[in-house]
């Protein structure tokens, strides 16, 4: 008989916990990004083509008019018929293009 390579077993003396504890990946997942600048876009998008927007407030009041600037609090709303208005972001209950 030839004698066969033959690798030695042996069974770790770790418990089965500890052994699944070192097959996970060290480092944990990365958070996502705080901010994706989607509403900055969103917001630029708008104000430069002036599209007609209407801003539906959480007290149920409709505005119509464009977006002239806004900021992290408020957006300044143009408005033909009537004053131009600034107002604050967590008013807003949600807006669409006219």
């Amino acid at each position: 008989m030839e004698a066969a390579n033959r690798r030695l077993i042996r069974p770790s003396l770790n418990g089965p916990k500890e052994q699944a504890g070192a097959r996970r990946s060290p480092k944990p997942k990365a958070s996502p990004p705080e901010q994706t600048h989607a509403e900055t876009f969103y917001y630029l998008k708008q104000m430069q083509a002036k599209t007609p927007m209407v801003v539906v407030l959480e007290d149920g009041e409709t505005l119509n008019g464009v977006i002239e600037w806004y900021d992290r609090a408020c957006l300044k709303i143009n408005r033909e018929d009537a004053p131009n208005l600034l107002v604050y972001k967590p008013a807003i209950k949600y807006m669409y293009k006219a």
